[in-house]
């Protein structure tokens, strides 16, 4: 959970240096990957009661913006691209 929640931040790091176009989307799909894999643990957590339903709350539901902001700006990067051609 901690790496798989970790990451994206990092990642991130790399998406802002990102050499071209190709490069960004790559990145941005490795940070939406890692948030995934952080859904499914943060989803298990919760049907293994491992933690309440009011500490997993905030923390899927900034999860699921995160993946939603991501996924849009991937769209928005593979649109702009072929827009320029």
């Amino acid at each position: 959970m901690v790496r798989s929640s970790t990451s994206p931040f990092a990642n991130y790091g790399e998406v802002q240096g990102a050499e071209s176009r190709r490069d960004f989307i790559h990145k941005l799909g490795i940070c939406l990957k890692e948030l995934r894999e952080t859904r499914a643990w943060l989803k298990f957590m919760g049907e293994m009661k491992l933690c309440s339903e009011e500490q997993l709350e905030p923390i899927t539901r900034e999860c699921e913006e995160l993946l939603a902001i991501l996924a849009a700006s991937i769209r928005t990067a593979r649109k702009n691209g072929r827009n320029r051609m």
